[in-house]
């Protein structure tokens, strides 16, 4: 069963094992996460130069659409005003802060009716970020920018938190995608080559759920939650902020979600830093998970 959850009033700590177990947290818009949003939203009509950034897919050549994301979402992945407000609105949902640990956020695009789902804005096929070397004890927190839908936003295939997938994450190294694979996302334009986990079954979308947040409003889920991007039929390029987030005592204890199915290779530990000072997850801690991950533990 999963469960939604609007607004809970337990601590992180309980928060979390209901994460691992399956459950998603839905919560309102707070003066952190609405900051986070007037930022992004600044940052982005900026980059479309007066054109309507919901719309602006059916005045563009879907070439010069992908070169403007391109040069967008790293400035806001990369821009220091990103690591104080993240913080913040992990302060105000119980986080201890010298226990909490995050990756950089990333600014999603979904765009209508087939326009562009590859490279910069991958519409992803059923995964789990657990295929992509992220620890079983990571959540993620995802925002909207503008408002969303049913169907523009993800949806949640429940029946996998306990049942494995045959799936590609075999074939999936942190480290080389680095080196290889992520830098090459805003060429990927009509096909999309770069090799990715994928399901290698199929996959029963239904029964699925959709969670649909009012703007600034966050969800919140198990990485290991098997996940999808829903259809975009609605008109409008849907935008939305997520990042990733562990407790350091979570890694150091081997603690998060049963791992049913995950063959990946390294870790992406390397990447969070601590709330507070910004300081990097210790590398005794992201050592003990370079290896390929073990099915079943």
């Amino acid at each position: 069963m999963t469960n939604v959850l609007s607004n809970p009033s337990f601590d992180d700590a309980t928060r979390r094992d209901a994460l691992y177990r399956g459950d998603v947290m839905v919560y309102g818009a707070t003066p952190a996460t609405l900051a986070l949003v007037q930022f992004t939203r600044d940052l982005v009509e900026e980059a479309f130069a007066g054109r309507d950034p919901q719309v602006a897919q059916y005045e563009m050549d879907v070439t010069e659409f992908a070169a403007l994301l391109a040069d967008l979402k790293p400035r806001f992945i990369h821009h220091p005003r990103c690591k104080e407000l993240l913080p913040a609105i992990l302060e105000e949902r119980g986080c201890d802060l010298e226990r909490t640990y995050f990756d950089v956020p990333r600014l999603r695009t979904s765009t209508s009716d087939d326009y562009l789902t590859t490279g910069i804005a991958f519409a992803f096929h059923p995964h789990r970020d657990t295929w992509y070397s992220a620890p079983m004890c990571q959540t993620n927190w995802w925002m909207p920018v503008y408002p969303v839908t049913p169907d523009n936003v993800m949806a949640f295939h429940p029946k996998y938190m306990t049942e494995g997938v045959r799936n590609g994450s075999r074939r999936y190294d942190y480290d080389e995608w680095n080196r290889t694979s992520r830098f090459v996302a805003a060429s990927q334009i009509g096909r999309d080559t770069r090799d990715q986990p994928t399901p290698e079954e199929p996959v029963e979308l239904d029964p699925q759920v959709r969670v649909v947040p009012e703007v600034g409003g966050m969800m919140v889920f198990s990485g290991n939650q098997l996940h999808s991007s829903v259809p975009n039929t609605s008109g409008r390029t849907r935008y939305s902020i997520d990042f990733r987030v562990v407790d350091i005592d979570d890694v150091a204890a081997g603690r998060g979600s049963r791992n049913v199915d995950s063959e990946c290779s390294g870790t992406s530990l390397r990447d969070f830093r601590r709330c507070t000072d910004l300081a990097p997850m210790p590398e005794e801690l992201a050592a003990q998970y370079d290896g390929r991950a073990v099915v079943g533990v």
